[in-house]
């Protein structure tokens, strides 16, 4: 088991390699000194959770939640908006345990629960529902960019 914490300010330099080479998946250029910034805002100003999982001293995955609400529900609720595990790591229950920690997190802290957003074609799927995550089949998601 590898241990989990909860990122502050003094341990983002662990982590903004990792998210970094999160951004690369995903088609972004490499910034790491704009990651850290980054990462540093949202700590800052309370916008969002990471958790980060360490093999002893270095950070080998992160899983960021932002903070969300339902005016449908009055209730708060998370948007578990990034998940990464380092390639040497993946395969080894490294984002099962962040998922986890995300769950009792939310459970914690009295959230409604957890919504994320994921590529038709993402693998890591099965894991969610085994960890019961539902499809959500009742309405579509659309996103509208400004140009």
């Amino acid at each position: 088991m590898n241990s989990l914490k909860r990122i502050t300010k003094s341990q983002v330099e662990d982590i903004a390699p990792l998210f970094d080479s999160y951004r690369i998946f995903y088609k972004m250029e490499s910034d790491i000194e704009a990651a850290k910034q980054f990462l540093n805002d949202r700590i800052s100003n309370n916008e969002s959770v990471i958790f980060a999982a360490y093999d002893d001293v270095k950070a080998i995955g992160f899983v960021q939640l932002y903070y969300t609400y339902s005016s449908v529900s009055l209730e708060k609720s998370l948007i578990l908006n990034d998940l990464f595990v380092d390639s040497n790591y993946r395969q080894q229950s490294v984002g099962r345990q962040l998922l986890i920690k995300a769950q009792e997190f939310c459970i914690e802290q009295g959230y409604k629960g957890l919504a994320l957003e994921t590529a038709i074609d993402n693998p890591a799927q099965k894991l969610y529902e085994k960890l019961g995550w539902e499809k959500d089949y009742h309405c579509f998601h659309y996103f509208w960019q400004v140009k």
